[in-house]
């Protein structure tokens, strides 16, 4: 675990992310707060191509909860059977639609607490929804986030809970929306957990990692 990096440096980095992406998104696909949430759900242990490939059809034919009541589980098992552990994150997913028919309207709610009652969706989830669908300055911290946060200094913690609180009390408040963003897409494509390449690296002069690559 790198030592934390002070404010000056840790703006400088984000400044970096900024100026090669101004508006990172998301590589989920969805079309409402509903597909999103279903999204997240199912990408857990699983990769986001591996998941849109799955929902292309299906988000065609299901965006509210009450359609995928309507479709049944054993339907959406069959779109989504290529997603690893898919029974079980199909029945969650009827879940969670029951409950935002019976309980919120159809309408998928805007609060962290409301989010993480319904099954299958954790703070991970929570938050990616909270930040991508309502632009809530909320923090999902992945894999991709811990190991870049550790490994330069940005925002290292022991768990994911301080990782993210790091996040918060740490990277300038202008660049909160985004700052999850920036930190997966440069994990999962620069910044790799077994062969970074900091020799490409727009950050590395700022970055604490002591093992650099060339």
């Amino acid at each position: 675990m790198a030592k934390q990096l002070d404010y000056h440096t840790i703006r400088k980095i984000f400044e970096r992310f900024r100026e090669a992406d101004e508006s990172p998104k998301g590589e989920l696909d969805h079309v409402n707060a509903y597909t999103l949430v279903v999204a997240v759900a199912l990408s857990a242990q699983a990769t986001d191509v591996g998941v849109n490939k799955a929902t292309k059809e299906l988000f065609k034919i299901v965006d509210t909860p009450q359609k995928m009541l309507d479709l049944g589980e054993e339907k959406l098992i069959n779109h989504i059977k290529t997603i690893g552990l898919y029974r079980n994150k199909a029945r969650n997913v009827m879940k969670l639609s029951r409950i935002l028919v019976q309980d919120y309207d159809g309408e998928v709610p805007n609060s962290r607490a409301a989010l993480e009652s319904l099954p299958g969706v954790g703070r991970k989830t929570a938050n990616v929804v909270l930040n991508m669908w309502w632009g809530h300055p909320a923090q999902a911290v992945d894999t991709h986030i811990f190991r870049v946060g550790n490994r330069t200094g940005i925002c290292p913690g022991k768990d994911v809970a301080a990782v993210e609180r790091a996040i918060e009390d740490n990277i300038p408040v202008d660049f909160q929306h985004h700052a999850h963003h920036w930190l997966i897409l440069h994990g999962r494509y620069h910044c790799k957990a077994r062969k970074p390449q900091c020799g490409t690296c727009l950050i590395r002069e700022y970055c604490a990692y002591e093992d650099k690559t060339e």
